[in-house]
């Protein structure tokens, strides 16, 4: 592939921090976005080889705005260092996605490709965007979900399914496998302090995104019409849940609450 053409020099100063990661699953990439950045502003690379000296690398950025170079796990450990030394709002965070995990940085907006990714570094805007943060000062840059898990009931049902069928197989063909029993948690959902769903209604689904400085809930209820709502702050509770924020899953948790952060943090995208 060609070099790509120089562009004209910025003054901003740039740390562009390149995730080990990216450099195993794509060094091409990688290369290309340097020479995009490196001839458009003054440049320092940063090659950690582990979360310890990425840390390191952003609390010593000085004046240089950051620019990461690695997917969407990369993006989130940036967003959620930078949240937790309370300097998420002082400047604008920078991405050139490069990896096979990079549907979050394309749904935020930043361009695929590291051509287009890393002009947009050099020639694009700040845009403010919404956080949700949560009560152990976790972040979520996209959507989060709580999708239910099978009831103790169901897995047994389906070992003592298993075991029949195999009895059945042997004498005469299988019969057609049984629909698959309802997944359900027993959650307590409350928005802005309004109680939106209690223990004794299984749901199938809970999700939340930011929405325009606010909160959309989503709540799937068993055998009902879903509930729709938007709020400041949403906390769950009830028996350990597991939830899947971004591209991470966490838990398990008794209760956690998400706060919306309206314009928490900045991030750089094509003008």
């Amino acid at each position: 592939m060609s070099a790509p053409e120089p562009t004209a020099r910025i003054a901003h100063p740039l740390l562009v921090v390149i995730d080990p990661v990216a450099r195993r699953t794509d060094g091409e990439s990688v290369r290309i976005a340097k020479d995009v950045l490196c001839a458009g502003a003054d440049v320092r690379i940063c090659l950690p080889e582990g979360p310890e000296e990425f840390a390191r690398a952003l609390a010593r950025r000085g004046g240089r705005r950051p620019v990461v170079v690695g997917d969407d796990r990369a993006l989130l450990r940036a967003v959620a260092l930078l949240h937790r030394e309370r300097d998420l709002g002082d400047g604008a965070l920078a991405l050139v996605p490069v990896g096979t995990s990079v549907d979050l940085a394309h749904a935020l907006g930043v361009p695929k490709g590291a051509v287009a990714a890393a002009r947009a570094v050099l020639e694009g805007a700040v845009r403010r965007l919404d956080l949700l943060v949560d009560d152990s000062d976790g972040v979520v840059l996209g959507d989060l979900r709580i999708p239910a898990a099978p009831s103790p009931v169901a897995s047994a049902v389906s070992v003592w399914g298993v075991c029949r069928s195999l009895v059945r197989t042997l004498a005469r063909p299988a019969p057609r496998p049984a629909p698959p029993l309802a997944r359900t948690y027993r959650l307590r959902v409350e928005a802005d302090g309004v109680l939106l769903n209690d223990l004794d209604r299984p749901v199938e689904d809970v999700s939340l995104c930011s929405r325009g400085g606010r909160a959309e809930v989503v709540i799937r209820p068993q055998g009902g019409e879903q509930v729709r709502v938007e709020a400041l702050a949403v906390t769950v509770s009830g028996p350990d849940f597991r939830y899947r924020a971004d591209a991470l899953v966490s838990g398990p948790v008794r209760r956690r609450t998400w706060t919306v952060r309206p314009g928490a943090w900045a991030l750089l995208l094509p003008a």
